[in-house]
């Protein structure tokens, strides 16, 4: 093989992961496939899903993980929405545990796409939320992740994308990942969960009215301000160091 063949395959290669993800994504809304992703659609199409998982409860489970892997690891926006589908379909338990596997598949995807040399446009497409990102990652990645997965300042694919252009270690990612998710998938799984009896009853549900309630938000506030402990007691001793020398 030649070196000019040789280049074009390794070029291929890198460019394998865009090609994939481009075509997914289209083929998802060629198909339709987005108008699934609403709380309308859970509740008209509930008693079939109920009927699909009393039948079939393994390959529900892992059709639920690689639907939810696909969906985050293509960047669709409305991925979140599969955490209430998790809570409404699989209860808390196994419910939570399923989406934080599937969400997590998903992310480190494109977390490794966004490392190679789809960097530079992955990055364009987060645009300055990276930059913004930048200070926070260079101090404490592990740390700052986390706080980014419980508070949710950023876009779930923003943070992913960020990640990987800045060159977070994908050990860090994945452990920060895993655990960052857990409590917000948590409450978003308990909309699910409490949604089929709200749907049964005929009243409505919203994300927004549930997750800005007092009770909800707080303690995602004081989680997101804990996973920041260790980079305030780092830059006091390093203002310890400074006043000492």
């Amino acid at each position: 093989m030649t070196d000019n063949a040789e280049k074009k395959k390794n070029a291929a290669s890198r460019f394998l992961p865009l090609i994939v993800i481009a075509l997914a994504l289209a083929a998802f809304f060629a198909l339709g496939l987005q108008r699934y992703f609403s709380l309308d659609a859970l509740r008209d199409n509930r008693e079939r899903l109920r009927a699909f998982l009393a039948d079939n409860p393994a390959l529900a489970m892992g059709a639920f993980v690689l639907v939810y892997a696909g969906a985050v690891a293509i960047s669709f926006p409305g991925a979140s929405i599969m955490t209430v589908f998790g809570g409404f379909l699989f209860g808390l338990w196994p419910g939570v545990p399923l989406i934080v596997i599937g969400a997590t598949l998903g992310a480190c995807a494109i977390f490794v796409a966004a490392k190679t040399a789809l960097g530079d446009f992955l990055g364009r497409r987060a645009g300055g939320l990276i930059k913004r990102m930048e200070d926070g990652f260079r101090e404490d990645e592990l740390s700052y992740l986390f706080f980014l997965r419980l508070a949710p300042i950023f876009p779930f694919w923003a943070v992913n994308i960020g990640a990987g252009v800045l060159g977070v270690r994908l050990r860090n990612f994945f452990i920060g990942t895993l655990i960052g998710i857990v409590p917000g998938s948590f409450v978003y799984a308990s909309i699910g969960n409490a949604a089929a009896t709200a749907f049964d009853a005929g009243e409505d549900v919203t994300l927004q009215g549930v997750l800005f309630k007092p009770e909800v938000l707080l303690p995602f506030v004081g989680l997101a301000l804990l996973s920041l402990l260790p980079v305030v007691l780092k830059r006091m001793r390093a203002a310890k160091g400074k006043r000492t020398s």
